[in-house]
């Protein structure tokens, strides 16, 4: 029991399974801070749907950045931290492109205008209209998060990890 706990959340790894089960936590704490500062500017500040989203991106990805190149993918293929980190960072910022396609219909003022679901009323009473961007939200966070790990598994840290099964053969 204490060999697969220390091999699930201790040893460094190149196994997939192990780093998705490892991201999927970093991407629950990047993705509280992400929607806690999207809500705190939202509701707090109010700031507009796709401004607050943007602060909650820049959020979760420090948060993201910092804990993955740590803990869940520890062989970078590149080796400069400043180069690593814009890569990474690139791969976020289409993943936030993603998620304002995404949240669009459920915003009051999304990218194209009011959104579908929003002009529609779509959930009735279940939901103001008004928070529907929070609904958004979680569908883009469940689809983005999918686009962020293998982006970043198989684009920057694919070749170190065959670096290492050749050195290991």
């Amino acid at each position: 029991m204490k060999r697969w706990f220390h091999k699930l959340f201790i040893e460094e790894t190149t196994n997939t399974f192990i780093q998705f089960f490892r991201s999927l936590f970093v991407g629950g704490i990047a993705t509280i801070v992400d929607i806690g500062v999207l809500v705190l500017f939202r509701e707090l500040f109010h700031t507009p749907e796709k401004a607050a989203t943007v602060f909650g991106f820049i959020a979760g990805l420090a948060v993201n950045y910092v804990v993955s190149t740590y803990w869940v993918f520890a062989k970078a293929k590149v080796k400069n931290r400043v180069v690593d980190f814009i890569a990474f960072a690139v791969i976020g910022i289409i993943g936030l492109g993603l998620t304002q396609l995404i949240i669009a219909p459920f915003a009051m003022e999304g990218i194209f205008g009011e959104g579908y679901f929003v002009k529609n009323a779509t959930f009735g009473t279940l939901i103001p209209t008004d928070k529907y961007y929070i609904a958004g939200k979680l569908v883009a966070t469940v689809l983005v998060y999918l686009w962020n790990f293998c982006a970043r598994k198989f684009i920057l840290y694919r070749k170190a990890e065959s670096d290492d099964t050749a050195a290991e053969a």
